[in-house]
């Protein structure tokens, strides 16, 4: 087998290994809330601060194409999630109003990383009303090997200049006070505080 061909291979193996492989009807959790929701279990880490977005391209149902590396000049929060990943499907809703929260101000780009194609994604957007969040795929896995990532989701947040600030891995409470903060360091004003 070519390293070409290892590598994307390699990549699937970690993600899947990070996140069930199909959701379960009660998906297992290792923490719940008085609430009976399950806690977020990502912390920010700045260990990989000053690292280079990507320019990995990106696909969406349309067949369009989009550069990663082409966003430089505003402020990306990049979230690689999927479908049959039960924490990835927990924070989307989060992620949406959080980009309608900011707007232009912040670039919410999510990343599927399903392998069973554009549809499969673009039901799931339909389904759960995810309005105000791009429809991108990963076709070959590309984005979660250049940034390391081994585990879904994990969120990038890059500054104007490409370079990351902190990332999560792991679900998270995006509407969170502790999440505000940390985006706002990079992003000035919200449209709605």
């Amino acid at each position: 087998m070519s390293r070409s061909a290892i590598l994307p291979a390699l990549a699937a193996i970690l993600i899947v290994s990070g996140c069930d492989r199909e959701p379960d009807p009660a998906p297992q959790e290792s923490e719940r809330t008085g609430t009976g929701e399950a806690a977020a279990t990502g912390e920010i880490d700045r260990s990989f601060a000053g690292e280079l977005m990507p320019a990995a391209n990106l696909v969406n149902p349309a067949d369009e194409v989009l550069n990663l590396g082409a966003l430089q000049g505003r402020p990306v929060l990049v979230n690689l999630w999927a479908t049959w990943c039960a924490p990835c499907v927990k924070e989307m809703p989060l992620l949406d109003e959080l980009a309608a929260d900011y707007g232009g101000a912040l670039n919410v780009v999510t990343v599927s990383q399903d392998m069973e194609g554009p549809a499969k994604v673009a039901a799931f957007f339909e389904e759960n009303g995810l309005e105000n969040l791009p429809q991108w795929i990963d076709p070959q896995l590309a984005l979660g090997e250049a940034i390391g990532a081994s585990t879904l989701p994990t969120t990038v947040l890059y500054d104007r200049q490409g370079q990351e600030v902190w990332r999560v891995t792991g679900d998270y409470d995006w509407a969170s006070e502790e999440a505000r903060a940390a985006i706002e360091e990079v992003v000035e004003t919200p449209q709605v505080p």
